[in-house]
């Protein structure tokens, strides 16, 4: 009888123990699911945000100072909209303040331009092979009523070193930052469907600063390759690779003043149904989503 009853308590044991073990794993399972890393969508303006996060579902808004983040899914994987604010340092805070509070496992930064390169019209999109900051620059020495003279202003690469970035030869070249090459392949692969203008690699360039004089961008065309200008993605961009974060600009030419490309604004709601789909395909690429 003893024996017997031992048996059935071994059995009893193993069972509970099978259990829970499932309910462990069915645990972890949820865990697992709960921390995956999102994807994180920017746009300065509300033109330029919320119109993409109107296509998540199970949406919900926090905040964080001026910063607006819209958290939600996408085919059941975890999309955050950011709405950063227009400019470098807004959108450098922002960018900072998400890489804390939700570790985004990449970021793409999108919205409108303005044309640098005359063979682009309104409505085509530039996916940000590089992108650089066209307002950190170094002027010439120059003596009172020498003058001002920007076209030999030079490039400063304020990541260059440690020390002073004016006194370091080695900085005067502009920095650019490589677009994500598996955001890249996911922009590439949805190209097909954008009807609206056509879509091109090349350089976006960020500043501080709305440039109206043609040939100031000319010179920035000449000078950066720049295919566009906007006032964001250079910090967004330097922040990303401060946390090792992939990233990638995307900007749809809302204006072009090198060829009279008038200025439309139904341009940023263009730009991001492109992106939807840009990140759907991103997702759907995932080894594991």
């Amino acid at each position: 009888m003893l024996k017997k009853y031992t048996l059935l308590g071994i059995i009893t044991l193993l069972f509970v123990s099978v259990i829970a073990a499932c309910s462990s794993a069915s645990k972890n399972e949820t865990v697992e699911k709960k921390t995956q890393r999102p994807i994180m969508v920017q746009g300065p303006m509300p033109i330029e945000a919320e119109n993409f996060a109107k296509k998540l579902e199970n949406v919900k808004e926090e905040k964080s100072g001026d910063f607006v983040f819209y958290i939600g899914t996408l085919d059941n994987y975890p999309v955050i909209v950011a709405k950063t604010g227009k400019g470098m340092e807004n959108t450098a805070a922002a960018t900072a303040v998400a890489m804390e509070r939700y570790n985004p496992i990449a970021i793409i930064n999108q919205g409108t331009s303005g044309g640098h390169d005359p063979s682009l019209n309104v409505f085509d999109i530039v996916l940000g092979e590089r992108t650089v900051n066209l307002g950190s620059l170094k002027t010439a020495d120059k003596a009172v009523n020498e003058g001002i003279d920007p076209t030999i202003w030079k490039p400063m690469d304020l990541m260059a070193s440690e020390g002073s970035a004016g006194e370091d030869p080695n900085a005067e070249k502009p920095r650019f930052y490589e677009g994500d090459k598996d955001l890249l392949a996911a922009a590439h692969a949805v190209k097909d469907t954008y009807t609206k203008g056509k879509v091109v690699d090349g350089t976006i360039g960020s500043a501080d600063v709305w440039n109206n004089e043609v040939d100031r961008i000319k010179w920035f065309h000449t000078k950066y390759g720049t295919s566009v200008e906007e006032m964001e993605g250079a910090s967004a961009a330097q922040i990303a690779k401060a946390y090792d974060v992939p990233f990638l600009g995307i900007r749809v030419l809302s204006n072009n003043k090198v060829n009279g490309g008038k200025y439309n604004p139904n341009t940023a709601a263009a730009n991001q149904e492109y992106v939807y789909d840009v990140v759907k395909k991103y997702i759907s690429s995932m080894p594991s989503k």
